[in-house]
């Protein structure tokens, strides 16, 4: 069997993350990675502090 007949298996999906990292890599941008690092400690953050007693606080801060 030759390689051409043999059938071709779909391309496997990337996920999102990986799929970003390898634009950032090939493009040289590595500008974007503190501020993806950034977005990211702020979702972290937030999504912490809204199940926190910590809450009532941070809306003074800001």
């Amino acid at each position: 069997m030759s390689e051409e007949s043999k059938p071709q298996l779909p391309q496997q999906q990337r996920g999102l993350l990986r799929e970003f990292w390898e634009f950032i890599v090939h493009e040289k941008a590595w500008w974007m990675t503190p501020i993806v690092v950034v977005l990211v400690l702020m979702v972290a953050f937030i999504l912490w502090a809204e199940a926190s007693p910590v809450l009532p606080f941070i809306y003074t801060v800001f």
